[in-house]
């Protein structure tokens, strides 16, 4: 069974040949993950480990990417392939929801719980001096009574938060511009609010490395600052990278528009790249108002 397209007779589905390509992206993260663990444990060929492993991942990727890419723009995806597409595209947002739950479930255990258990009666006798307070809550309380912790400043929401909060709210509209105008076939205006969409993720990028090079030169806050340092650049560290992906994703389908591959009734790349940087958008509103408003 088959349906027409513009490059003849569309398969219902989709079968891909044998590929190498998992097993060589398996590989490279291999790598990855053995030459992270051991560079942060102090052997020296654990960087090269891992540098070895993020090239050959990035090479199947992009190899993988324009097959996929190939395939669908002779024709060969049908609509049981585009169904599974949105239905992946959506699990593995899901899953990414997951992830940042776990990681605002933790801050929320550790201000809600851990930390007024560490200040409650029992402890006083080992802790005395203890503040059971958040340290965004009280000057004076972010450094550690054994001293095993230097003190350091806490993060507020002036003004390089507030800034990337507007940068990616931005994006998020632009993009729906570009999307909307896609729809429309108006390729050129699509292109041009791409790359205003592609700017603003640049710039977000920028602000929080100035953020970060603050954070650690001025304000001594570091990953090992206690829990309110590790929470702080694990959830905003981790948004961070999903903003590169997504920008990533964000520059690919640029390059395909500027090709000619979507038209208004069958752009999918376009609508999964575009599901993930909206996800990443509601994500930062998240960490705008717990991290450093509250």
């Amino acid at each position: 069974m088959s349906n027409m397209s513009a490059q003849g007779p569309v398969p219902y589905y989709f079968v891909p040949e044998p590929s190498r390509h998992p097993a060589m992206a398996s590989l490279g993260l291999f790598f990855v993950v053995l030459g992270a663990s051991q560079w942060i444990n102090g052997a020296d060929w654990g960087r090269y480990s891992l540098i070895l492993g993020l090239v050959t991942w990035l090479f199947v990727l992009y190899q993988w990417f324009g097959q996929a890419v190939q395939e669908s723009e002779t024709g060969r995806y049908g609509y049981k392939v585009d169904l599974s597409f949105r239905w992946s595209m959506s699990w593995f947002i899901f899953s990414e929801v997951m992830f940042f739950g776990a990681f605002f479930s933790a801050l929320w255990w550790a201000r809600v719980h851990s930390v007024p258990a560490l200040g409650n009666v029992e402890n006083a006798v080992l802790w005395p001096d203890f503040k059971a307070v958040w340290p965004t809550l009280q000057a004076g309380a972010t450094t550690s009574p054994t001293g095993t912790i230097e003190p350091f400043g806490t993060m507020t929401p002036f003004w390089l938060p507030t800034v990337n909060t507007a940068l990616l709210l931005s994006s998020g509209v632009t993009l729906t511009i570009a999307h909307h105008a896609l729809i429309a076939n108006e390729r050129a205006k699509t292109l041009i609010f791409m790359y205003f969409t592609v700017a603003l993720g640049i710039t977000f990028l920028g602000v929080q490395g100035f953020e970060y090079h603050h954070a650690y030169t001025e304000m001594n806050l570091k990953l090992s600052s206690g829990i309110y340092g590790s929470t702080f650049f694990m959830l905003t560290g981790f948004h961070g990278f999903h903003v590169f992906m997504g920008m990533l994703m964000l520059v690919i389908m640029t390059r395909r528009i500027q090709k000619g591959h979507f038209t208004p009734a069958k752009h999918f790349g376009f609508e999964g790249a575009a599901w993930y940087w909206h996800f990443v958008d509601v994500v930062w509103l998240g960490l705008y108002i717990l991290v450093y408003w509250m």
